[in-house]
């Protein structure tokens, strides 16, 4: 066991992580996409179809679509068969 110096003090850092506890974080969603590239930019908020909101910061290329969101857009498009 290491001893500190005479006169020296110890600090405990605390701190607070917000994160969803929800499988949202696990996904990419459906947003405007002038929307998105606005919130990319100042770091603004978004809301996704699925309702999740959220400040964008990572491809969404690398994560699979919120089911959600793809099953609110396929309803949105007239004439289209769900997959």
């Amino acid at each position: 066991m290491s001893e500190l110096a005479p006169g020296s003090q110890t600090v405990l850092d605390e701190r607070t992580e917000l994160r969803d506890s929800d499988d949202h974080e696990r996904f990419s969603h459906y947003v405007p996409k002038d929307k998105l590239v606005k919130a990319m930019v100042t770091g603004t908020p978004v809301v996704a179809l699925c309702g999740k909101v959220w400040v964008p910061s990572r491809n969404p290329e690398k994560f699979p679509v919120c089911p959600e969101c793809k099953e609110i857009w396929q309803s949105l498009q007239p004439g289209k068969p769900e997959e």
